[in-house]
């Protein structure tokens, strides 16, 4: 049942005037080039074709090749007899190679929703050739994400009024091996199945591929029910708005795995930007699925990673400072442990790397695809594997940094030990019996050696605003003057170093 196929190529063959006539009988703008007035018709055969669109283009069709058949003889196969009731479209078989199931006749009495088959085909043989039409929207390639079918490829959110809220449906039918692949494939998590139908939206630009970007107010329903949609990342910064992370939307679970039509509704906001959404089945991948992939074709040999070593090192004649060695940790700076798997984009210029386990492991979860070290764009398709750093690693087990030299030879350099500033010295109590003898006499004291007074001790723990005019003082130094010389005040709270 190609229906698109067949009804894309008789709007392609139709003239301006036919185009004209259609988009004025759904209420269109008719106004614009050729290419323009194509692009707006086909844009309403993929998204509102109701029976009485289909009646219209057919007959639109069958007018334009019944007046030319008195010139032009056209195979029988190719154009509807005339005399055949307009209520049925018999599909040829030569049109329908590989479809799967029964040949039927699509009519608008017995269809409920035009089907999208996810096998294309041809349409019609024997058409006038094919116009040009403008480039059409590419969706960059997700690493986690391989495209098994195209089920829907990108095509242009339009809206039908002036409305803020605007709905763009879509009917589509998976084909049995399609059905098949969903029901055999593994599961990922409870519930969620490795190969998914998924919807992807990215903003309406052909110069480029185009990343996954969510139009305002989005809400996708499947069938009868509503999709979930990633919600916004909290923000920690103030003043700045919360970001939601736009990825591909897992329609899987709402969807009729059979031979039943399935219905996507997408829900946006019209605030002038032009988006395109497209539909494909796809096989996820996992991060360590990822990371055997790259050990598998992304490791580069270690004489090619010395030879980068020597052409970073290599003397360049206009400078006047030579450079003879630089250093590299072998410490990841995204976790801050060793590494096990090292990895860096070809496109840094940097020698260091970043585990590549934790590196996928993080992407998995926030795809942002962003080197640690440089914090320049490092996607998946450009790491590689350092071959020279991962012999490093088993070679050298009691280092974490390393130092290349000129020669792109390398030696290990070992953390110093951390010195003292403060010289080490024994601490001593000063109030121990073991260190009476030790301490000097007060200032007072007679020397009974020659009868000679001893030297005087000045008490560093009285308070220098200390006068003896008080009499309490007074008082206070002779109740000092009688006690024991090793519980003096002085020596209440000193532990002195004896250095």
């Amino acid at each position: 049942m190609p229906f698109f196929s067949i009804l894309k190529n008789m709007v392609m063959s139709f003239r301006v005037s036919d185009l004209q006539m259609l988009l004025g009988y759904v209420g269109r703008s008719k106004s614009g080039l050729k290419h323009e007035l194509v692009t707006r018709a086909l844009q309403l055969v993929q998204f509102d074709c109701s029976p009485e669109v289909f009646k219209k283009i057919k007959e639109l069709y069958e007018t334009r090749y019944s007046k030319k058949a008195t010139d032009v003889v056209v195979p029988a196969a190719t154009v509807p007899p005339p005399h055949r009731s307009p209520d049925s479209l018999a599909v040829h078989p030569s049109y329908d190679h590989g479809a799967p199931g029964p040949r039927t006749s699509l009519s608008p009495t017995n269809m409920d929703y035009p089907a999208l088959y996810g096998k294309h085909v041809n349409g019609l043989s024997r058409l006038p050739p094919k116009i040009m039409t403008k480039p059409e929207v590419r969706l960059v390639k997700l690493p986690f994400y391989d495209v098994v079918d195209e089920l829907l490829k990108p095509t242009e959110l339009v809206a039908q009024n002036s409305e803020k809220l605007q709905d763009s449906p879509c009917v589509f039918v998976l084909s049995p091996r399609q059905v098949d692949l969903i029901k055999n494939s593994r599961d990922l998590h409870p519930g969620t199945k490795s190969v998914q139908v998924v919807l992807r939206i990215c903003y309406t630009d052909t110069s480029c591929p185009q990343e996954d970007q969510y139009p305002p107010n989005i809400a996708v329903k499947v069938n009868h029910n509503y999709c979930s949609v990633p919600g916004y990342y909290p923000s920690n910064k103030p003043g700045v708005e919360p970001k939601r992370p736009c990825r591909p939307i897992n329609l899987t679970n709402l969807m009729y795995l059979s031979s039943a039509s399935n219905r996507v509704t997408v829900t946006w906001g019209n605030y002038g930007k032009s988006y395109s959404v497209g539909l494909y089945l796809v096989r996820q991948r996992t991060s360590s699925e990822l990371l055997q992939r790259l050990k598998t074709i992304g490791v580069k040999h270690p004489e090619l990673c010395k030879t980068l070593v020597r052409e970073k090192l290599r003397l360049d004649p206009d400078s006047e400072i030579a450079t003879t060695g630089v250093r590299v940790s072998l410490i990841c700076p995204l976790v801050k442990m060793r590494l096990t798997v090292p990895c860096r984009a070809e496109t840094c210029a940097h020698l260091q790397c970043f585990d590549a386990v934790f590196y996928l492991q993080m992407n998995e979860k926030k795809p942002t695809w962003t080197c640690p070290v440089c914090d320049k764009p490092a996607q998946y398709d450009q790491l590689i594997i350092d071959g020279l750093l991962s012999k490093i690693l088993s070679e050298c087990k009691d280092a974490d940094e390393i130092e290349f030299l000129v020669d792109g030879s390398w030696r290990p350099i070992k953390a110093e030990k951390e010195r003292s500033s403060s010289p080490v010295c024994p601490i001593l109590d000063l109030g121990s019996p073991e260190m009476t003898a030790k301490v000097p006499p007060p200032s007072n004291a007679v020397s009974t050696e020659n009868g000679k007074p001893g030297p005087d001790v000045v008490d560093l723990t009285l308070d220098s605003s200390s006068s003896s005019s008080s009499s309490s003082e007074e008082d206070e130094e002779e109740e000092e003057e009688d006690r024991p010389p090793h519980k003096r005040r002085c020596f209440e709270k000193g532990l002195l170093s004896a250095c």
